[in-house]
């Protein structure tokens, strides 16, 4: 039994509501660069070795990861501008 908590996965106290839940910008941003970085070291093994459509499939995520930062800091920078001095942890 929840008690008088609705039943879902938004903590207590956070700000979002079952409509419009909060946002994981920051966590999305560790996630992204870190597919940045994964799947860019694999482009370079790739092609290193001669696997030219492994290379180039990997060169799209890493293109596709760059867009995405790049999406995530614009609404990360509408967020701030929204809510100026706000913390936001990694996972809000």
């Amino acid at each position: 039994m929840t008690g008088n908590r609705p039943t879902g996965g938004q903590p207590r106290g956070a700000r979002g509501t079952v409509g419009h839940p909060y946002s994981a910008l920051n966590l999305r941003l560790v996630l992204a660069l870190f597919g940045l970085v994964v799947f860019a070291v694999l482009t370079w093994l790739a092609a290193a070795a001669g696997i030219v459509v492994l290379a180039v499939l990997c060169g799209i995520v890493v293109l596709t990861a760059v867009v995405d930062l790049a999406v995530i800091q614009h609404r990360r920078r509408a967020r701030h501008r929204a809510d100026p001095g706000a913390h936001h942890s990694l996972f809000e």
